[in-house]
């Protein structure tokens, strides 16, 4: 398991290099603000369509939240792009006996409060318009873990270009105080935030 690394100085230019790319990429990031309680750490729950979401969710949060961010990411993503342990990416490795540990490392990551870890429970990369969301059973055993520790904060992400030549991201969020005690009552609940924040999307006015 690779864990994130803190140094000051690197972490600081990927904080700079992170906004600086998704603004290049971007015309726009747009998001809804939620109330959150200062006093408990958060576990961020996304879809996952693209290398960007992360980077996206990054610069949200740092705007809406202001809490150290931390991301699960598979191990050989990690390899193949080293800067993204400096910027809260903490490795998991799917069919092994390692992924309990990562699982573990998310679960204490939750016990203070300054944090936000970021889970993408599809475990690997869907359409950005899937109609069912899938949801593998590792997010269960981190809120088990962490229970009472955190708020659980849903995320849909989509992108359009509009009319403009740059494509929008529009990230829809919500809070969600539900203890859930298996995946399906989870799942459930994240697809029709998932699919309510779909359906806001196809009604855009431009």
């Amino acid at each position: 398991m690779i864990r994130n690394k803190k140094n000051i100085f690197i972490n600081r230019i990927i904080h700079y290099y992170v906004k600086w790319i998704v603004a290049r990429q971007f015309h726009e990031v747009l998001f809804n603000d939620v109330g959150l309680d200062k006093s408990k750490s958060v576990l961020l729950v996304a879809n996952h369509f693209s290398f960007w979401d992360g980077l996206i969710l990054y610069c949200v949060t740092e705007k809406l939240l202001k809490k150290q961010y931390h991301v699960m990411v598979e191990e050989k993503t990690v390899h193949m792009l080293q800067y993204l342990k400096f910027a809260g990416a903490f490795s998991v490795t799917k069919k092994s006996r390692d992924i309990i540990n990562s699982l573990d490392y998310a679960a204490r990551l939750l016990d203070d409060p300054q944090n936000l870890v970021l889970i993408f429970p599809q475990g690997k990369l869907f359409s950005n318009y899937v109609e069912d969301v899938r949801f593998d059973k590792g997010v269960l055993r981190i809120m088990q873990k962490a229970q009472g520790k955190y708020q659980l904060l849903f995320a849909s992400t989509f992108i359009q270009y509009f009319k403009h030549k740059k494509s929008t991201a529009t990230v829809y969020l919500k809070t969600d105080n539900n203890n859930y005690t298996n995946i399906a009552g989870l799942k459930e609940a994240y697809q029709q935030h998932y699919s309510s924040s779909k359906l806001l999307q196809t009604q855009f006015d431009i």
